[in-house]
């Protein structure tokens, strides 16, 4: 979608009544969808899972963001304490059950924010993975929520074009070799080509649960 039929939907959506909101991880790839909301409806909130796991330069950059593109951004945390979240010999979740780490600090916190929206801006792109392949451009959430997918159909070239085009800054980590980034204990530079390798190296995983426990599919 380009961004005149992105602001088309939006109006839409906010001509029916319907509450909307977005997330963002704040990587560079993000931005795009952030900038685009930015110069169409600022007052839409950006929800920021801040899983009390994530690199510093990743909170620095969200500030930053905020303020640049004028966006109203509101923390979303897990209501588990981090002394809460450790197995049996005493070691956090992310070393043992990972997927259940992402469901406390991610999955479980966004909940809440579904159930007071109507519609979920998300900017999941078919091109970084198979999971994302198979959505559509809007998509049924818990709650009756409606996710919306405006990027879906972008390429990481468009993206890049974007971010170009419009000057917009990038996450510092990038210059280091960061390509995909999330939580620091589960996040490594990027050595195995163009693709999300470099997030829970070595495990069978590949998404945090919020494209797969958030989403509802229909049978076809």
């Amino acid at each position: 979608m380009n961004f005149e039929s992105i602001k088309k939907k939006l109006e839409q959506y906010k001509a029916e009544g319907k509450t909307m909101f977005t997330t963002s991880s704040f990587q560079s790839h993000s931005l795009v969808l952030l900038h685009i909301i930015s110069r169409i409806d600022n007052t839409i909130p950006v929800y920021f899972i801040n899983t009390g796991f994530l690199f510093p330069e990743t909170i620095q950059f969200k500030d930053q963001i905020a303020e640049e593109f004028g966006l109203k951004i509101i923390d979303a945390k897990s209501s588990i304490p981090k002394a809460q979240q450790k197995d049996a010999k005493g070691n956090f979740l992310f070393t043992s059950d990972p997927d259940y780490c992402c469901f406390l600090n991610k999955v479980q916190p966004l909940d809440g924010v579904l159930a007071d929206h109507d519609v979920w801006i998300n900017g999941v792109r078919a091109d970084q993975s198979a999971v994302r392949k198979a959505m559509n451009i809007e998509q049924d959430a818990p709650h009756g929520v409606i996710r919306f997918h405006p990027m879906l159909d972008w390429s990481k070239q468009e993206i890049y074009k974007y971010i170009k085009e419009h000057n917009l800054p990038r996450h510092p980590l990038e210059a280091k070799g960061y390509d995909s980034i999330g939580c620091e204990p589960c996040t490594r530079k990027m050595t195995l080509g163009d693709d999300r390798s470099a997030r829970w190296f070595g495990m069978k995983k590949t998404e945090c649960g919020l494209n797969t426990d958030l989403v509802i599919k229909k049978d076809k």
